[in-house]
């Protein structure tokens, strides 16, 4: 099959690629760029493994024509991280052990990366429902929950949200219990 030039900007570099017509963006990140991050767990757009972010917006990889993004700044999983560290909600995955196997945390990150960009703040049924397209085979979910808590409340809840003033969303009954990230209880 001929092949067409294109450029991609992907995790704020420029790209220029020769590449099927036909070519979808999962296989063009994995293949041609060695960013392996984003995962193929379905091949039609159910599972949510293969999630990038197109100029900000959540988009399966998987079903995506790598050609129609010329011209779009695509993040992946390996563009996420600040100045070399982990950004917040990969910390709080880490802490929270929102990961089992880890083959579908790439496209739940970045769907919640998408979901922080468009809203700072959200509640718990935005953050479900942002969630709904993303599937784990591993988890009951409640650890990722608690990590994109964890995270929200590190960097961006203002303080008029909680009623004592201070940053970040008020605690949750397990909180309030003394649990911490690892789930072993304050103090003992």
């Amino acid at each position: 099959m001929k092949k067409e030039l294109i450029e991609l900007h992907v995790n704020g570099r420029g790209h220029e690629l020769a590449i099927e017509p036909s070519a979808l963006l999962l296989d063009v990140l994995r293949r041609d760029l060695g960013l392996t991050g984003s995962k193929r767990g379905c091949d039609d757009s159910s599972c949510g493994a293969c999630t990038v972010l197109v100029d900000g917006v959540a988009m399966m990889s998987c079903t995506l024509l790598a050609a129609s993004c010329q011209g779009q700044e695509i993040t992946t999983i390996e563009g996420v991280s600040e100045h070399g560290s982990l950004a917040a909600i990969q910390k709080a995955y880490g802490d929270w052990g929102g990961a089992q196997c880890g083959y579908c945390t790439p496209g739940f990150i970045m769907t919640v990366k998408s979901l922080l960009a468009e809203n700072p703040d959200p509640s718990e049924d935005e953050v479900r429902a942002a969630l709904s397209s993303n599937l784990c085979r591993c988890t009951g979910y409640n650890q990722m929950y608690e990590a994109i808590r964890s995270a929200i409340a590190a960097e961006v809840a203002p303080p008029s949200r909680r009623p004592d003033g201070r940053a970040g969303r008020p605690p949750d009954s397990r909180q309030d219990a003394g649990a911490t990230p690892s789930g072993a209880t304050a103090g003992g």
